[in-house]
């Protein structure tokens, strides 16, 4: 990368970081989000939104405020995620059924819009790293079969690589819409992707159920836009 494009990226990432600061938001990853909404319109006012992954919250901000008083937000991460007014949140694993179940509860019904920003501990090798991201993005698409509302809206962020068409593939059935999109605020050198899938069509109706305890889960990590 040319000195003159790398200094473009650094002042084009600390723009946003400062940005953040100035007007409160918990992380740099909230402009992703709005920027998101405001190419797809992903929320309505009065939607009900889960956030998977929600530490420290950025992603939750915004959703609130474009939702409104009426609408319903809940954030759920393995890592305790400070009180937001009108924000209800849950200590857990989602890849858990006992954490699948506590959140139908909160919510009470089925939702509109599913969020997540989830990432896996990164580990050094970029393939390990991307299949540990598609797994969590599958995670998102199980809690999808089990709370989304049929026309519901789902928003995840995936590692770019060879197994981005095997998500696809999973995604394409369960929605009338789904494409890839890099936000403006991601920095130019991420290999992060977000996918939007629009038009949930409800043609699997998945109930929570017991998990053998052995399983594997796969670890992740919250956002990696905190600030």
């Amino acid at each position: 990368m040319a000195l003159h494009d790398r200094w473009v990226q650094e002042r084009k990432h600390e723009h946003y970081y400062k940005l953040a600061k100035k007007l409160n938001y918990r992380s740099r990853a909230s402009f992703k989000l709005m920027q998101i909404d405001d190419r797809f319109r992903i929320f309505r006012e009065g939607d009900s939104v889960v956030d998977l992954g929600a530490s420290p919250g950025g992603w939750l901000q915004v959703a609130k405020e474009r939702v409104g008083s009426e609408g319903k937000v809940v954030g759920v991460d393995l890592r305790y995620i400070r009180p937001l007014e009108g924000v209800t949140t849950i200590i857990g694993d989602i890849t858990e059924d006992s954490t699948m179940r506590e959140l139908l509860e909160v919510v009470g019904g089925k939702v509109d819009v599913v969020l997540s920003d989830m990432a896996p501990n990164i580990g050094g090798s970029y393939s390990t790293d991307h299949a540990r991201s598609v797994d969590l993005c599958m995670y998102a698409v199980a809690v999808c079969d089990r709370i989304l509302k049929k026309g519901g809206k789902l928003v995840v962020k995936v590692f770019m690589g060879d197994m981005m068409d095997s998500l696809l593939k999973e995604l394409e059935p369960r929605f009338s819409s789904v494409k890839v999109h890099s936000p403006a605020a991601s920095r130019d050198t991420s290999s992060e992707m977000y996918i939007i899938s629009k038009g949930f069509l409800a043609s699997r109706n998945v109930k929570p159920k017991e998990m053998d305890e052995e399983e594997k889960r796969p670890e992740f990590t919250s956002k990696g836009g905190n600030i």
